[in-house]
């Protein structure tokens, strides 16, 4: 039979799809990898799925599906690169043809042999493509967007919310990526797709912003949204609507004796946070402040640890304030400027510092914590009130946390995250069960946890990667360069995502589940085309996710929910408003409703 007949068969319900093509003869097909010759007229184009099928006795009908992972057309009859103009001009006789390699993705029944030359080969449709792509597999699919063909693709939940694995690690160029807005459509497919059931209800993200104000909307409609991207959902089985319950937690404004929050952008339904002196000295968070990968290496952090030691020992809460070797101290300016004191002082350096330690060591640790005034002033506070709301908790929050960091200096960010993510470890551990879980997103993850060096941040976060599954709680890092991240991270991270990357990192060996044309795609790939890999598909999927039905930044928000409009408690002090100043935009005589 020969390839033209391949373009009339007949296709019954056995056959799994649209006939293509056959197995190429002159290229070694093997278990794993086949070539496929394309039928005159039909095309195949990558990540396209194949399947063929072979006959074997006493076992009857193998099927051998895979993902086409590249493609390529020449002239069978030249010669020389000058004879395409001869073949054009119709002067040489000669064919074109193409042909697709195809990984092999499934065998069912589990026979590996390879398809002989000649066999037909389909374009999978239906169930034919889901069972290649293990989708018949998944008890538990997760939308996550669709493929190249148009048709959902799924993520194993069970790879996510550890039963299986767990973590999502996230590489792509900032700003062509979108690495954040691909982490908001996963945890939006979490909540209202149904596949967590009744779980999916308790289930809470706590996510860090980094840059600008853009994920302070995640309650409000897009006002960008059309039919078509609301017809891209429904195809996925979702409603295209916002996040309905959101929580806007940020730094309370410098200098500002009410602790208002500093936004600009958004005014209503955003709660301010800081921690007291009295919580800073109890939950020993000093470590926190000497948060860079580097300073874990100097000498100076025995110093650290001994004086966190004291102020967890001595520091006695008065009035939001605390009272520390017989002096009040209301800021954290002057609780620095008491430890260099006391540290200067010979007569209380040893108490403080610990025996045997050097002066040198002793400086460069006053040092550091001198520069750190200007940065965590506006976080560690003793003139604002203790009763007051002000901790970042999941537990008592809305489904949705947002933590906004993008007003504060890189240490101040570092201090904020490695705080808050070991509060909410402690609290996830002292449950003592993983229901319900609680995703994290943290973008620039080398920044907090790079391959080098240690610090406190990089152990929480590695504690999360490591002990996190058992626990219930679930990372989704992003960063631009996953080689620069901490080795243990990512290689516990059971879904591994990549868009737009830069050359040089496509070559690192962090992106090796990648095919080599794979690699080659990724350094053209559009924003909102992303390969996920997972267990268990040996191949990464092409992956392209709605547009955001919720705002990204603030020039795209409709109308407030009507939750955030109903009252401005939650951003201020209600017994604060009148009489104190100019705050959120208002005057003193306005009414906060």
């Amino acid at each position: 039979m020969s390839l033209g007949a391949a373009r009339v068969l007949r296709v019954s319900e056995e056959q799994p799809g649209t006939p293509v093509g056959r197995v190429l003869g002159t290229e070694d097909a093997s278990p794993l990898t086949f070539w496929v010759a394309v039928a005159e007229g039909s095309y195949l184009q990558l990540d396209d799925v194949v399947v063929t099928q072979r006959p074997l006795p006493d076992i009857g009908m193998v099927t051998i599906a895979g993902v086409v992972t590249s493609v390529r057309a020449r002239h069978e009859g030249a010669s020389f690169d000058s004879d395409v103009f001869a073949i054009a001009e119709g002067m040489l006789p000669a064919q074109v043809q193409e042909a697709a390699e195809v990984t092999v993705t499934r065998v069912e029944p589990e026979v590996y042999v390879p398809p002989l030359p000649g066999a037909v080969a389909f374009r999978a449709q239906g169930a034919s493509r889901d069972s290649a792509l293990s989708f018949d597999r998944m008890q538990r699919r997760l939308p996550i967007g669709t493929g190249r063909d148009g048709q959902p693709v799924y993520l194993n939940a069970d790879f996510l919310d550890g039963s299986r694995g767990a973590h999502v690690s996230i590489s792509g160029i900032s700003g062509v990526a979108t690495k954040t807005s691909f982490a908001t459509f996963l945890l939006y497919s979490v909540f209202r797709s149904g596949v967590f059931g009744g779980d999916a209800v308790n289930t809470k993200a706590l996510i860090f912003n980094v840059k600008g104000e853009d994920l302070l909307f995640l309650d409000h409609q897009n006002t960008r949204l059309d039919e078509r991207t609301r017809a891209q959902y429904h195809k996925l089985g979702l409603e295209a609507a916002p996040f309905p319950q959101v929580s806007v937690f940020a730094p309370a404004r410098a200098g500002d004796p009410t602790g208002s929050p500093d936004v600009a952008s958004r005014l209503t339904g955003v709660d301010p946070f800081y921690w007291t002196l009295a919580q800073f000295c109890s939950d020993r968070l000093l470590p926190y402040v000497f948060a860079d990968a580097d300073d874990e290496r100097q000498q100076y952090t025995m110093v650290v640890h001994s004086v966190t030691a004291q102020l967890a020992k001595n520091a006695v809460p008065t009035d939001g304030g605390i009272t520390l070797d017989g002096f009040r101290i209301n800021s954290y300016e002057q609780l620095v400027d008491h430890l260099v004191e006391q540290l200067n002082d010979e007569d209380t350096r040893g108490t403080w510092s610990g025996s045997s330690v050097g002066i040198g060591t002793i400086n460069a640790f006053a040092r550091r914590l001198i520069n750190s005034k200007r940065d965590l002033a506006r976080l560690v506070r003793g003139d604002l009130p203790e009763r007051r709301a002000h901790s970042i908790s999941t537990a008592e929050s809305a489904q949705v946390t947002v933590v906004d960091l993008h007003n504060l200096p890189d240490r101040a960010q570092r201090f904020v995250v490695g705080v808050t993510l070991k509060t909410e470890f402690e609290r996830k551990e002292k449950a003592g069960s993983p229901k319900p879980l609680l995703f994290v997103v943290l973008d620039e993850l080398n920044k907090y946890a790079p391959r080098d060096g240690s610090s406190p941040i990089k152990d929480v976060l590695l504690d999360i990667a490591e002990r996190g599954r058992s626990l219930g709680v679930v990372l989704i890092g992003a960063q631009q360069t996953a080689s620069e991240v901490e080795r243990r991270i990512v290689a516990n991270s059971a879904i591994r995502v990549v868009g737009r990357l830069d050359p040089a990192e496509a070559g690192r060996p962090e992106y090796g589940f990648l095919p080599p044309a794979q690699r080659q795609r990724v350094l053209l790939a559009k924003p909102g085309t992303m390969f996920v890999g997972q267990p268990e598909i040996p191949v990464p999927l092409a992956v392209e996710f709605p547009f955001p039905a919720w705002a990204t930044r603030p020039s795209e928000a409709g109308p407030a929910p009507r939750a955030t409009l109903a009252s401005m408690v939650s951003a201020t002090d209600p017994f604060a408003v009148v009489g104190s100043g100019s705050r959120n935009g208002m005057a003193d005589d306005e009414i906060p409703f």
